[in-house]
């Protein structure tokens, strides 16, 4: 349920609402925007007289959800939410583009890789240093040490850094990574994403091979739901008939999470294709259909690469795209 508040509404009426709610057991989502103020009750409702708190003075319409998540859903939070990043600004009109290897391979690659996409436009670090793969054979990352190297890469650059977890039991790798990211196969270890609701560092989360957009969203509430808001939804592409392709991306689901949430809403072009070819158009459309920023994969030596080179962009390439996605986001605004 949702208490819209007159945009005069004072400020000992908030109060004195919130104490009634919280009295009732409810936890309150207050967002004060500036036209009004909307109280999103969290908990059970069903006792609560619509009707008497619609009589209020300071209250201009109360309304029921019907969505099962609540701190994720733009009713509770009109205004779109920016994720403050390592001191960069994501979401709500703010463009960011996130790129690095898919795997850190060695202090020289990523050094490397890093200082040229930042010279291309990119204003954070991707880089694997725990890598989930489908074969138990193939290159597993480098763990602590791939995060180490992503840290040098940071002070070389200054590059905020984005790297994934797989367990929860990692956390205390992570206390100086500037973004979490959960990849597809753990959007829904609901363990893992209720640890990470217990921090403060802004969570990327990707959407699963084979989930809806709801079941996504559902994900992203336990985050929320530990006292963590800091959450950037991310496309990768879903699993369905097509083989051309290593996924389908779902473009269409930008505006439609636009539409549901507050939350912002990224494109992974490199996992959704697999195709190094496809990454350039696909960012572009990305950009035209206004996703809040852009994750690439970029290696200096794809054809080399440990890990996806297939998909990966050279830094010449990418910073064709950055440029061209730059143009087209001009072109929209």
């Amino acid at each position: 349920m949702i208490v819209i508040l007159k945009q005069e509404a004072r400020q000992e009426q908030i109060e004195k609402l919130t104490a009634f709610f919280n009295k009732m057991g409810l936890k309150i989502h207050l967002s004060q925007g500036k036209h009004s103020t909307i109280m999103g009750l969290v908990g059970d409702t069903t006792r609560i007289d619509e009707d008497m708190i619609a009589t209020l003075d300071d209250v201009e319409a109360v309304r029921r959800i019907q969505e099962p998540y609540k701190k994720a859903n733009r009713k509770f939070h009109p205004a779109d939410s920016v994720i403050d990043c390592g001191g960069v600004k994501l979401g709500g009109g703010m463009f960011q583009i996130i790129a690095g290897p898919c795997s850190v391979e060695s202090e020289e690659q990523i050094i490397a890789v890093a200082k040229a996409v930042k010279e291309a436009g990119a204003t954070l670090l991707r880089g694997g240093a725990f890598k989930p793969r489908t074969s138990p054979y193939a290159f597993q990352g480098l763990h602590g040490e791939g995060i180490r190297l992503l840290l040098e890469a940071k002070k070389a650059t200054g590059l905020p850094i984005v790297t994934e977890i797989m367990d929860a039991n990692h956390l205390p790798l992570f206390e100086d990574v500037d973004v979490i990211q959960v990849g597809a196969r753990n959007m829904q270890n609901f363990e893992l994403l209720k640890e990470l609701g217990k921090c403060n560092k802004p969570i990327l989360l990707k959407r699963g091979l084979a989930n809806t957009l709801q079941e996504l969203l559902m994900s992203a509430e336990y985050i929320m739901a530990g006292g963590n808001e800091n959450v950037i939804l991310c496309e990768r592409g879903i699993r369905t008939f097509e083989t051309a392709t290593r996924n389908t991306l779902d473009l269409s689901c930008v505006p439609v999470l636009h539409q549901l949430t507050h939350l912002p809403v990224i494109i992974d072009p490199s996992h959704a294709t697999g195709v190094s070819r496809l990454v350039k158009p696909m960012s572009l459309a990305a950009a035209a259909c206004g996703a809040d920023g852009l994750i690439i994969e970029v290696h200096n030596d794809p054809k080399h690469a440990l890990c996806d080179g297939a998909q990966s962009l050279t830094p010449e390439e990418f910073a064709d795209v950055a440029a061209r996605v730059q143009a087209v986001r001009a072109c929209i605004s």
